[in-house]
């Protein structure tokens, strides 16, 4: 089984769901504005794909942080916050059966990984 990571108001969430429907691939959503993140599912995700990759510095949610909190990044830190504000976590995170993770959507990487 599938498991999606994010948030459900995201479009790049909707655009790969939306996806994931429309290939019949079946999946379980977790939403982290009703379930959270726990910090050990965190510390997982930055072993296998690094702190830098699972944090959204594009989004609202980094903008509303302060110029000190961006300026004194790093992985403590970035853990941290996307413990807190799991809103700013890139996505959509996916991880299949075998424990394979693909962070944000493009197509053609959900094709390769799930066809």
């Amino acid at each position: 089984m599938l498991t999606v990571y994010g948030i459900p108001n995201c479009d790049t969430m909707k655009k790969a769901r939306k996806w994931l429907n429309d290939n019949n691939i079946e999946y379980e959503f977790h939403d982290y504005k009703k379930q959270g993140i726990d910090k050990k599912t965190l510390l997982a995700w930055e072993k296998k794909v690094g702190w830098e990759i699972l944090l959204n510095r594009r989004g609202m949610m980094w903008r509303k942080l302060s110029d000190e909190q961006k300026a004194d990044i790093d992985k403590t830190s970035a853990i941290e916050i996307m413990q807190d504000m799991p809103s700013i976590i890139k996505r959509p995170v996916l991880i299949n059966e075998e424990g394979y993770m693909l962070v944000g959507f493009k197509e053609d990487e959900y094709q390769q990984l799930l066809l």
